[in-house]
């Protein structure tokens, strides 16, 4: 079947199932209503956005934005949401010393206050409609000096939005900007200062938070609409980045995460763990996976792990039992999260631009390792629809033809740096870069 028929109905049946408590998960299909969009595969499901695109060529509109954010944007209908973080003039006291260590790699610490704000943005002509301010604080935890302390991606039912600014807490505000309920999880402590960035994940009634550092590690399970803990699970894990996912495995909903010491599923109702793994490598920042029952889960820090999981045969301790259908550990992500496409798995090696494909049923490459010109580095994930998949680096955007060999279809220079993920909503490629957020369309 046409891939461009073959996601949207595979969607609408995915989201719109009933877990026999009479909620109605409902069709998020057209929309990127969370980090990894639609469907959590890093791809939209239609649409037919530009291929070749600048400055000057197919650019629908372009928007300053301020402070420092690399939150990926959400998309609700023509709404746009995003999150950043504004240093005001307001010094803070008590600041911490600088560590000294000089490097690229060092930890960014702050002696100013930030605003940390929710802007909706008009998706047909760029205009910011409101911008809440929903902390004013000052970081006592450093981050990455590549990061920023608005790295969480929000997410949005239609109804309400869940901006999430990790030790500053969640809140969830209504589409006039209005703050509803907040809830405040405490001070993390991530390994070696390097700041945080895992997202929440929205399903049906509950918002799942994966709260994962060097302190007392927890899963959250909260409800949308109060914001009151409906349940949570102590875990027995240091520092992770990944995202939880939502799945339902024959009527049974599963809260997977990914973490160093474990691989986990979890009980959507109760939060009872089903089953676990082992295997993945430290510091687990891509998302779990799910497509025509196999779960994916892979790292990149220090070592190379992907594990293609069958998940209906998973229970208890599946650590080197048949559940586990094959391996391919060599050149998985660190920081990009892997793309889904047409029965096809693409992902980055660590966080350079080499990037490869293999068959999502079987672990087969169809290529490896392959070099992408103008990119060395980059930190955000790749981003697929109908036969192109859409990387964003430093002022350049590659579109790279999907299938089993690898065409480089356009090189777009852009005036920007991004660590966003590209979103695709019907026609139009919207980015959010450094400076500016953008959207592309040839309408």
């Amino acid at each position: 079947m046409d891939n461009r028929y073959y996601f949207p109905i595979l969607s609408l049946i995915f989201f719109l199932l009933s877990t026999g408590s009479g909620i109605s998960q409902p069709d998020y299909s057209n929309y990127w209503m969370q980090w990894r969009g639609p469907l959590n595969l890093g791809i939209a499901t239609t649409g037919n956005p530009p291929v070749e695109f600048s400055e000057s060529k197919n650019l629908k509109w372009k928007t300053p934005i301020p402070g420092k954010g690399h939150a990926t944007p959400v998309v609700w209908k023509d709404k746009i949401i995003i999150q950043t973080a504004v240093a005001t003039t307001e010094v803070a006291s008590e600041a911490p010393e600088s560590s000294g260590e000089g490097s690229r790699m060092a930890p960014n610490h702050t002696d100013r206050i930030h605003e940390f704000r929710v802007l909706l943005i008009d998706r047909n002509n760029g205009q910011i409609i409101w911008d809440t301010e929903v902390a004013r604080e000052w970081p006592q935890e450093s981050t990455h000096d590549l990061g920023s302390w608005a790295s969480n991606s929000p997410c949005t039912d239609g109804e309400l939005i869940y901006a999430y600014f990790g030790s500053r807490g969640v809140y969830c505000l209504d589409f006039e900007g209005k703050v509803l309920w907040q809830r405040d999880f405490g001070q993390m402590q991530k390994h070696m200062s390097f700041g945080e960035g895992s997202s929440p994940f929205l399903y049906m009634d509950k918002l799942f938070i994966q709260w994962d550092h060097e302190g007392d590690s927890y899963l959250y399970a909260l409800d949308k609409k109060s914001g009151e803990i409906d349940w949570q699970h102590k875990r027995d894990e240091g520092t992770s980045w990944a995202t939880p996912l939502v799945v339902d495995v024959n009527g049974e909903i599963q809260v997977i995460t990914s973490a160093t010491n474990q691989v986990r599923a979890y009980n959507y109702h109760t939060g009872e763990i089903i089953w676990t793994s082992t295997g993945l490598t430290r510091n687990v920042i891509p998302n779990p996976l799910y497509n025509d029952g196999i779960l994916y889960v892979m790292s990149g820090f220090r070592g190379s792990a992907l594990q293609a999981i069958d998940i209906k045969n998973a229970k208890g301790d599946i650590t080197g039992t048949e559940a586990i259908l094959w391996t391919y550990n060599q050149d998985t992500p660190y920081t990009p999260n892997p793309v889904l496409l047409d029965g096809k798995l693409y992902f980055l090696r660590v966080n350079n631009g080499f990037l490869s494909c293999i068959d999502a049923k079987t672990g087969n490459p169809y290529y490896e390792k392959v070099r992408l010109e103008d990119i060395s580095t980059l930190y955000s994930s790749p981003t697929g629809i109908n036969d192109r998949i859409y990387i964003a680096a430093n002022q350049v955007v590659l579109v790279i033809k999907a299938g089993e060999k690898f065409e480089i279809l356009a090189t777009n220079a852009i005036d920007d740096n991004f660590h966003a993920s590209p979103v695709v909503v019907s026609d139009e490629l919207i980015l959010r870069g450094f400076k500016s957020l953008y959207c592309f369309s040839e309408n």
